[in-house]
């Protein structure tokens, strides 16, 4: 009966950490796009529910490590499996009411990180300062550092081309039309590399660099093909900003359903593997490496991130949107794409990168671009205290969770 108990007591743990998910981490993929007024957060909601779904459930990935990122030993609960189980629940709580605080204040932070400083509270309890790999959890500290610069160095080079070939021109809007064939076939190469690099990396699909590079490139060329016989005969755009942003719109949006798509794919894991985690220990008796993910948990936890998203997305997605920096479509598609291409480089060079901490800073750099006086430098610091807040307090809280349920279960 306890047993029971515990499979309920993970997958409702489970779907709050899915909640919180959505609420929190989509704001990656749609922050910008709102705040630059490109999508309303109506639309914004339905697009991203869409493909935040469609991610989760095709490809978020039907096996899943037992112990996430590796941080925790799964053979110091060879002896003890219920532990594991316990833990992995605490873990999920742990995380997911930070997400919920964090979310709450309206700070965008990072969900993998949440889970690992989770999991790394619950291991030290169980097997000690010895069961924790320090390097691995280094590597998390780093990206708080590399993350944020290098995006934000991106971003700002992309959209100081941007200013130079576009903003900055007599006639912006005829400007933009021109550079559009360029900017979609970038955009299209840099977002195919990171799909097949990072947003389809569950399917395994082991393909060489020429292969990706050459997808990579037809995906481009064909998006340059299409702008270029679209825009033939179609009248020129209104003069000025206005007409020049509403070209970016479009660019933006796009951009921002491939992000939408990738985190869906990538970040259901985050909810879904521990919980796997606990019904693989409860129904087998042993710790093993590797859990199968069953389609209705990845059912349930891209669910859980749609709704999330949809009730109570829109605080992070105003931070992100809004709060930093002033957004313009223009400017957003420089954060997103500078952003994107931080994540796709640092994936393959084996840099510690957080999506979260990348998009934030590259929302940073756009607005470095216009002067010290364009940020708000009070939610900048806001921001960066929660990042350092994130891994303490998941970890506390995994604690006690932890103790919590081996008391009402039992060893």
């Amino acid at each position: 009966m306890s047993a029971q108990i515990l499979l309920w007591l993970a997958g409702l743990v489970g779907l709050y950490m899915a909640w919180n998910i959505g609420a929190n981490d989509v704001a990656n993929a749609m922050g910008t796009s709102v705040g630059s007024k490109a999508l309303t957060l109506r639309q914004a909601v339905v697009l991203a529910g869409i493909l935040e779904f469609a991610g989760a459930v095709l490809v978020g990935g039907y096996v899943t490590d037992t112990v996430r990122k590796g941080i925790v030993d799964p053979a110091i609960f060879a002896d003890a499996p219920r532990l594991l189980a316990y833990g992995m629940t605490a873990a999920l709580a742990g995380a997911a009411i930070w997400l919920n605080v964090a979310t709450l204040l309206g700070w965008p932070v990072s969900t993998t990180h949440s889970i690992v400083g989770a999991i790394t509270g619950f291991g030290i309890v169980v097997g000690g300062l010895g069961a924790i790999s320090w390097g691995k959890l280094g590597t998390v500290v780093a990206s708080w550092v590399v993350s944020p610069l290098t995006g934000g160095l991106a971003a700002y080079l992309v959209y100081m081309f941007i200013r130079r070939r576009v903003v900055e021109t007599e006639d912006p809007a005829m400007a933009a039309r021109r550079q559009a064939p360029l900017l979609v076939g970038g955009m299209l190469f840099v977002l195919t590399l990171a799909m097949l690099y990072k947003g389809l990396k569950n399917l395994k699909l082991k393909l060489l660099w020429w292969h990706s590079g050459g997808i990579a490139v037809a995906a481009a060329l064909c998006g340059n093909l299409l702008v270029r016989l679209f825009s033939r005969n179609r009248p020129p755009p209104p003069r000025g900003r206005q007409g020049m942003e509403g070209i970016f719109g479009h660019l933006q949006i796009a951009s921002a359903a491939f992000v939408a798509f990738a985190h869906g794919a990538n970040d259901v894991a985050n909810a879904v593997g521990p919980m796997a985690a606990v019904f693989a220990v409860i129904k087998s008796g042993t710790v093993v490496q590797k859990v199968p993910v069953p389609i209705w948990v990845l059912l349930v936890g891209g669910a859980g991130i749609v709704v999330g998203l949809a009730t109570y997305g829109y605080k992070v997605i105003a931070t992100i949107g809004s709060n930093i920096t002033e957004v313009t479509p223009s400017r957003g598609f420089a954060a997103e794409i500078g952003a994107a291409i931080t994540i796709l480089v640092g994936s393959k060079l084996g840099l510690p990168l957080s999506t979260t901490h990348t998009l934030v800073g590259a929302v940073i750099g756009v607005g470095f671009a216009r002067g010290m006086s364009a940020l708000n430098l009070g939610v900048i610091r806001s921001i960066i205290v929660s990042w350092l807040l994130t891994i303490p307090f998941a970890a506390g809280v995994a604690i006690l969770l932890f103790y919590l349920l081996r008391a009402i279960f039992g060893a």
